[in-house]
C-alpha cells in the first residue's frame, strides 16, 4: 500500500524571477538543507549546499562532457524551474523499515545554450530534511540524436577541508573490499610536494567541522554507470572532490551511451548533525522506482547456515564438501529455527551451471531441506550465470532453490549495471531471491526489485581467514559508511572469540578478534536481509549466548542509532513487530555506555541481556547473560571489553 500526496507550489513568480537571475534555489522540508541552482561566469552550471545557515558544499561545478560535442552545461542560461512537494507514504519488503515516509520538496531547472544549437539540459533535485540529491536529464531535441557520455564533470567542493573516511580503490574493477581510512581529505591532493591522484569508492562518509556530518553517494543507476571520486592533484589547500564514472570495459573513452530522454543517477548528500542520523536515512530506497514485482509473497528475509567460512566442517570435525555435510548444515538451520542454508562454490559442473558433477546432489538436498521446512540458496560465478542464466533460472526453480548468491562480479560500468538490473528481473520471473558478492555497492535498486537481499561489497568477516584486516577498529567503522549504502552481507557469528595477542589467520575453525558479545550485537547493527550465521555448527552447541542469534530478526520495521562516533563505538536499537533489540559494539577501547530506553513503547518489557563478562577481556568467549524488567524511563549501564559488545532482547510483558 502506498499512499501519495504532491502539492505542485505557486511559484509562478519567484521562478519567473529566478529563471532572469540565473538562480533556483530548493530547501528542505523543515528548511535546515538548501540547495542552490545559478549560472556564473559566462554561463557555467554550478550548485552549492547550506545546512542550518552555514555553507556545506561551495559552488561546484556541474556539466556533462558528450563526446563529440562541446561540455554541456559550460554555457547555459536557466529558461525555466518548476517547483512541487511530495508527501508518501510506502512500503519496504525487507531492510531497515518497513514503513517509509518519503517527504521531499523538489525542483526541475531547465536550462538552455547561450549559442547555436541551443542544446537543453535539465537538472532534478530534491531536499529532504536529511539529504540532498540531484540527478541531469538530456531531454530528446533537435541537435542531438544520441547520449554519449566521455566524463560527467560534477564537483563536489566542500567548504572546509573535512575529516573523510576514505574508500581507497585501485581500479574500477574492485570489489569495494577495503578498509575506509579516516584522513584529511587535503591529505589526498598533495602528498609532501608531489602531485596524486586517488580513486575513492563510495559511500564517502565526511565530518565537516562545525557544519555537519556529510556522505557522498548515488541511487538508482538504472542505464548509467558508477560514480566514484578522485581529487584534484596539486595545492596542498584542496579539499574538493571530482566525478569519475566507470568506463566501459571495451571503449576506456566512454562511460555511458544511450537514447533520449536520458537520466543520469541521483548524486546523493546524506546530511546530519550527527553521524547516526545518516544510518537512519531512507533516502537511497526512496530515490528508487517502486517494486516491479507485483506479488512478492515468495520474497522473505532470513537468516542462513553456511558450510564456506568454518572450511565445510561436519559433525566429526573434518572438513567434507559433500550431500551428507550440507544435511548436517540443513538439520541445523531447522534445530535452530533459520529459513535458509547457503550452499557454497564446487556444486556445478565447471563452465556449466546447468550440471552438477561436484560431490554435493543439488536437487536431492532440497527436497531433504524443504521436508524440515529449510530453503536452500547455491553459489555461482559471474562469469558462468551471464552467459547461462536464461537456461539456468528455469531448471533452478523447477528445482526448488530459494536464492542464489552470485560472486565475483566485479564490475560497474554501463554494461555491469546494466547486468545488475537484468537478472534481478529473470530472477524475479523464477522466484529466485539474489545476494550479489564481489560486488559494487547498493544503490537502492532492493526497492525496485525486492528479490535483491544482499550485497557484499566489505571486508568482511571472511578476511579473519586470512590476516588481521577484520578487526574491532574496522567493525565500528562499517555502519558509518559501508552501510549507509545499503544491506551489507558482512557475514557474523564467529564464535571462536580471542583477544589481539591470541589471533592467529586460518582457514578452517577460523578465529576472530573481539569478545563473543560482539558478534551477537552485530546482528542489531548490521543491515542484512539475507543473514549468514557463519560458524559451524558445532561451534554453537551447548552455548546460551547463541539464543540472541536464534532470536535476532533479519529484516526491520523501524531502526534507531543512540549514539556512536565512526571508528569509535555504535549502539543502536531496531524493531520487529513489538520486539526491540539492542546492540552495541566498540573498537580496541573498553568503554561504559549509559543506554536510555525512551524508544520503548509503553509498559514493560523483559530485557535478555547478553554483556561481557567481567573477564571478557582476557578470556573474550566469557559472556554474561542476564535477565530484567525494564520501560521507557530505565538507563541500562553498559561494560564493554576491549573489541567488545552489548546485546539486549527487549519483549513486552504481558
Amino acid at each position: 500500500m502506498s499512499s501519495r500526496i504532491a502539492i505542485f507550489l505557486p511559484l509562478i513568480f519567484n521562478l519567473a524571477a529566478g529563471a532572469q537571475s540565473g538562480v533556483a534555489v530548493l530547501h528542505s522540508p523543515d528548511g535546515r538543507l538548501a540547495i542552490t541552482f545559478r549560472t556564473v561566469s559566462g554561463g557555467r552550471l554550478v550548485y552549492d549546499v547550506s545546512f542550518q545557515g552555514k555553507s556545506l558544499v561551495e559552488p561546484s561545478a556541474l556539466r556533462l562532457d558528450l563526446k563529440d560535442q562541446p561540455p554541456l552545461g559550460a554555457n547555459v542560461h536557466i529558461v525555466n524551474s518548476a517547483e512541487a512537494r511530495t508527501d508518501e507514504t510506502y512500503r519496504l519488503i525487507t531492510g531497515k523499515a518497513s514503513t517509509v515516509r518519503n517527504h521531499f520538496d523538489s525542483l526541475r531547472v531547465e536550462l538552455e545554450e547561450n549559442d547555436s544549437p541551443g542544446r537543453k539540459l535539465e537538472v532534478e533535485a530534491r531536499a529532504y530534511d536529511d539529504a540532498v540529491a540531484f540527478r541531469y536529464v538530456v531531454p530528446e531535441q533537435p541537435a542531438l540524436h544520441e547520449f554519449r557520455l566521455a566524463k560527467e564533470g560534477t564537483e563536489f567542493r566542500i567548504s572546509k577541508d573535512p575529516f573523510i573516511y576514505a574508500l581507497l580503490l585501485p581500479n574500477y574493477r574492485s570489489m569495494y573490499e577495503s578498509e575506509f581510512i579516516r584522513l584529511s581529505a587535503s591529505s589526498l591532493s598533495n602528498q609532501g610536494g608531489v602531485e596524486s591522484h586517488v580513486l575513492v569508492g563510495l559511500p564517502l562518509l565526511m565530518e565537516v567541522p562545525g557544519v555537519a556530518w556529510m556522505a557522498i553517494t548515488e541511487a538508482d543507476l538504472y542505464g548509467y554507470s558508477a560514480m566514484y571520486l578522485t581529487n584534484p592533484s596539486g595545492g596542498w589547500g584542496s579539499h574538493k572532490f571530482e566525478c569519475r564514472l566507470a568506463p566501459h570495459l571495451d571503449d576506456p573513452d566512454t562511460a555511458v551511451t544511450g537514447s533520449l530522454p536520458h537520466r543520469s543517477a541521483w548524486r546523493v548528500l546524506l546530511v546530519g548533525t550527527e553521524p547516526g542520523r545518516l544510518i537512519e536515512s531512507n533516502v537511497i530506497a526512496s530515490l528508487n522506482p517502486p517494486s516491479a514485482i507485483q506479488d512478492t509473497s515468495w520474497i522473505r528475509a532470513g537468516k542462513a547456515s553456511w558450510d564456506w567460512w568454518s572450511g565445510s566442517l561436519g559433525p566429526d570435525g573434518k572438513s567434507a564438501y559433500t550431500t551428507a555435510n550440507m544435511k548436517y548444515y540443513v538439520d541445523f538451520a531447522a534445530q535452530s529455527g533459520f529459513e535458509y542454508m547457503l550452499v557454497d562454490a564446487g556444486w556445478s559442473a565447471r563452465g556449466d551451471i546447468t550440471k552438477m558433477n561436484g560431490p554435493v546432489d543439488i536437487e536431492d538436498l532440497v527436497r531433504y531441506a524443504a521436508a524440515k521446512k529449510v530453503k536452500v540458496w547455491i553459489w555461482l560465478g559471474y562469469g558462468d550465470t551471464a552467459k547461462q542464466m536464461e537456461s539456468a533460472f528455469p531448471l533452478y526453480e523447477k528445482w526448488g532453490v530459494a536464492g542464489l548468491k552470485i560472486d565475483f562480479i566485479e564490475r560497474d560500468d554501463q554494461g555491469g549495471i546494466d547486468w545488475y538490473y537484468r537478472v534481478a528481473e529473470l530472477a524475479a520471473r523464477h522466484h529466485l531471491m539474489l545476494d550479489f558478492h564481489g560486488a559494487t555497492k547498493p544503490t537502492g535498486m532492493e526497492r525496485t526489485w525486492p528479490n535483491v537481499l544482499g550485497y557484499e561489497a566489505v571486508a568482511g568477516m571472511e578476511q579473519s581467514k586470512a590476516g588481521s584486516r577484520d578487526n574491532p577498529d574496522h567493525h565500528v567503522t562499517l555502519p558509518f559508511t559501508r552501510m549507509l549504502a545499503g544491506p551489507m552481507d558482512y557475514t557474523p557469528g564467529g564464535f571462536n572469540n580471542v583477544t589481539k595477542a591470541e589471533f592467529e589467520a586460518r582457514s578452517q575453525a577460523p578465529m576472530v578478534m573481539g569478545t563473543r558479545a560482539h558478534q551477537l550485537a552485530m546482528y542489531v547493527v548490521y543491515e542484512a536481509p539475507f543473514q549468514m550465521v557463519s560458524d559451524s555448527p558445532a561451534a554453537y552447541k551447548d552455548q546460551p549466548a547463541f539464543e540472541f542469534i536464534k532470536a535476532a530478526p533479519a529484516t526491520w520495521d523501524e531502526s534507531k542509532v543512540l549514539g556512536g562516533l565512526p571508528g569509535e563505538f555504535i549502539t543502536m536499537a531496531r524493531r520487529h513487530g513489538d520486539e526491540w533489540f539492542l546492540g552495541s559494539l566498540t573498537n580496541w577501547t573498553a568503554r561504559d555506555l549509559d543506554v536510555p530506553l525512551a524508544f520503548l513503547g509503553a509498559g514493560r518489557y523483559r530485557a535478555e541481556i547478553y554483556a561481557d563478562a567481567d573477564d571478557a577481556g582476557r578470556l573474550p568467549k566469557n559472556t554474561s547473560i542476564v535477565k530484567q524488567t525494564v520501560d521507557r524511563t530505565t538507563h541500562l549501564k553498559a561494560h564493554l571489553a576491549p573489541g567488545g559488545g552489548y546485546a539486549v532482547r527487549l519483549a513486552p510483558v504481558r
